[in-house]
């Protein structure tokens, strides 16, 4: 009864502005939506450094089709130069009529020589842009990023998205890619490591391929025959200060992901007499630390628990009956990881890269060690490396 009379008591005129005020709202921007007529939703992202300072190549999605049959993400790259990465973004939206919307990119690509210089300095317009999420993907890739992106890729409509498969939670629990996101890359450059690293794509052709569109994608081609790309990234781009310094292979990309304790679903192979055995990683547990008492000394520990998964010739009735690795095998992959380990460090220490954030820990534990040891502590620290490496039986 009381909630029916206080109704009754607000004015007409309430009721009217009310109306007034979603009716605008409406018929002013449509409730906030966009219009995708007049948007660029851009895929992913590519830096490269050009004559006039940089070229940024833009991944707009496109529609493939009408109907469900021929439906599909397509895509089309635009590219523009300029001074700033502002200016080229404004350069792609006065090109194409379409406003660039940054919200769904999920990934930015720096050409090799854009990497080898500072990549704050055009790095920062992502930052800054609250558009921007934060988890956007970061990548170094061989030549330029406006190849790879301009690509056809054999296994996906849009390059991008290809790309984007081998950096899923699985290929990071395998060992095999140490993926990394514009705001973690941002901490460690602006942290007291300075230091930092990023997958490093190469592509390859696939032999005997065609472009299905009959090359009126993205690529801009005229219907003649296109070579469908392959896209690996196996080793990991270095950096200090900003800069690349170094590329980690695959066996360094390995031990890094162990050390992190990433790995899940890896494999390990092994010498073994005349042949090679493959082992199962199934557990990881690692760590770096920092010892301060005397020496520097970082003591980078990992431990692994392994089951025999394959060999290279006709396995034995005991490899099939029991997962158990023999003892013998098991010290091959301990001196197989520790050589792996010590030539993660020595690339490291004389690219200058404090990957393992020793400075970091030296910060947070003693500001007065750190401001006597932060110039000279990587050439300084002695490594200190355990490895242990068991069977599941």
């Amino acid at each position: 009864m009381k909630a029916r009379n206080l109704i009754k008591t607000i004015p007409m005129k309430l009721y009217v502005l009310l109306a007034a005020v979603i009716l605008f709202a409406f018929f002013s921007n449509d409730f906030g939506l966009v219009d995708i007529q007049k948007t660029a939703v851009i895929l992913a992202a590519g830096v490269d450094r050009s004559e006039e300072g940089f070229t940024l190549t833009a991944q707009i999605a496109v529609p493939k089709g009408s109907d469900r049959s021929q439906g599909g993400t397509s895509s089309v790259e635009i590219d523009a130069e300029g001074k700033t990465i502002s200016d080229c973004v404004s350069l792609i939206f006065s090109k194409t009529g379409w406003v660039p919307k940054l919200v769904f990119c999920d990934l930015i690509v720096i050409g090799e020589n854009a990497a080898k210089e500072d990549v704050i300095s055009y790095l920062n317009y992502f930052l800054r842009s609250e558009y921007m999420p934060d988890s956007c993907k970061l990548a170094v890739c061989e030549g330029t990023a406006k190849e790879l992106l301009s690509s056809t890729s054999a296994i996906d409509d849009a390059s991008s998205l290809a790309i984007d498969k081998l950096f899923s939670d699985a290929a990071e629990k395998s060992g095999n890619v140490m993926t990394n996101t514009l705001k973690d890359f941002a901490i460690g450059y602006y942290g007291a490591s300075k230091s930092g690293y990023l997958p490093y794509i190469r592509m390859t052709d696939q032999d005997g391929s065609q472009d299905p569109a009959g090359g009126t994608g993205g690529t801009g081609g005229t219907g003649a025959q296109q070579s469908e790309k392959i896209y690996s990234a196996e080793e990991t781009a270095i950096f200090s200060e900003g800069r690349m310094v170094g590329l980690l292979p695959r066996e360094q990309t390995l031990a890094f992901s162990l050390l992190k304790g990433n790995v899940e679903a890896g494999t390990l192979n092994v010498p073994d007499r005349d042949e090679t055995v493959t082992l199962s990683v199934l557990k990881n547990e690692g760590g770096i630390d920092l010892e301060m008492k005397g020496a520097p000394i970082a003591k980078l520990d990992l431990s692994v628990m392994v089951r025999l998964c394959c060999r290279g010739t006709t396995a034995p009735m005991q490899d099939i009956s029991s997962d158990g690795v023999p003892d013998a095998i098991l010290e091959r992959a301990k001196t197989v990881l520790d050589g792996y380990v010590r030539d993660l460090w020595q690339i490291c220490k004389e690219s200058g890269c404090d990957l393992f954030d020793l400075r970091r820990a030296l910060y947070r534990s003693s500001l007065k060690k750190y401001a006597e040891w932060k110039d000279y502590l990587l050439a300084s620290v002695t490594p200190e490396i355990k490895t242990e490496v068991k069977s599941m039986k």
